[in-house]
């Protein structure tokens, strides 16, 4: 009898053990919160159309995010968190500071979101969401967002200062960066592709502008005119847009900026510049729909970088802090 006790004991332990394994390492799915969050995707885009509105470039800045977030340790809302007196977060590392924006817009949205389905929808998720709506509301490409991300309790400085790709990388840093992460040479030039909306700041293209041979001279002399040569002062804040005919707009333009030696950042530039992606950035400038539904597909694998499912993490309430 004693044995038979042990052997239900035993079984009930070890389908316990499976059921944990499979939560750990559940799948991401567009139908995550069919049922426990219906009208998530209105609620994200409702807001994100009227942050759209207020302001064009939050789109880009939107974007910028969800990429950020996702190169560090994966798609877990990490770059959200606010630093504390005991806590480091990613917000101040060198790529992010005085640059990563749209906190508030999703500060907005997981709030209407918490009000709708409580403790259901991870700040992950709506930042993944959010990203997508922001490139569709500016005439963007859509994809199907795979759900089921949850938030990072923790963050690293550090990892943000070294796995965030350069503005001033070469091709080589670039595509064995992406590699790392899982990403192809085709995906790095698609994603790249979403410098087609925004702006950057003086300091991360003035080396560009002032000592690369490899741009348009009338290009360079236009971007000196706001940024002045030496670091320092208010000139370091002073934006261009790295898309020069429709930094509102997003299409394939950057790719023909690209070609014509227009590139603002060293790092944009690198992808035509004698090298392995030259091909494909001219195939990208002559046929948009081959970019667009590039960038979709690489959206997606992006956002299956490392994600935190299952019992993993856990759903912030808000997502500046953690639970």
């Amino acid at each position: 009898m004693a044995t038979f006790s042990n052997m239900v004991v035993s079984i009930s332990i070890i389908s316990l053990l499976l059921q944990l394994a499979c939560l750990a390492n559940a799948q991401l799915s567009p139908n995550f919160y069919a049922t426990t969050c219906p009208n998530l995707r209105g609620i994200v885009r409702v807001a994100m159309r009227q942050a759209v509105d207020r302001e064009l470039r939050i789109g880009a800045s939107i974007l910028r995010l969800f990429f950020h977030d996702c190169f560090v340790n994966g798609c877990d809302a990490s770059i959200l968190l606010d630093d504390t007196p005991t806590f480091t977060g990613e917000k101040n590392a060198l790529p992010n500071r005085n640059s990563a924006r749209g906190f508030e817009v999703i500060d907005t949205i997981k709030t209407r979101v918490e009000a709708a389905c409580g403790n259901t929808v991870s700040c992950a998720d709506i930042l993944a969401i959010a990203a997508r709506d922001g490139v569709v509301l500016l005439g963007g490409p859509t994809w199907e967002v795979p759900l089921g991300r949850r938030d990072a309790t923790t963050a690293s400085q550090a990892a943000a200062n070294t796995q965030i790709p350069s503005p001033f990388a070469n091709l080589s840093a670039l595509v064995s960066g992406f590699a790392a992460k899982g990403l192809t040479a085709r995906d790095m030039t698609a994603l790249s592709g979403g410098h087609t909306i925004g702006f950057a700041r003086c300091a991360t293209f003035r080396a560009r502008i002032y000592n690369d041979t490899n741009i348009d001279p009338a290009f360079a002399a236009r971007r000196r005119a706001a940024c002045p040569a030496f670091a320092g002062g208010s000139g370091d804040a002073s934006l261009a847009p790295l898309d020069i005919q429709t930094p509102n707009r997003f299409g394939n333009d950057y790719y023909v900026n690209l070609v014509n030696r227009r590139g603002l950042l060293h790092s944009d530039q690198e992808l035509f510049n004698g090298g392995s992606q030259d091909a494909l950035v001219r195939a990208y400038g002559g046929n948009g729909a081959a970019f667009s539904r590039d960038f979709a597909d690489a959206m997606v694998k992006m956002g299956n970088i490392s994600p935190l499912t299952g019992i993993r993490g856990q759903i912030r309430r808000n997502c500046r802090v953690v639970n």
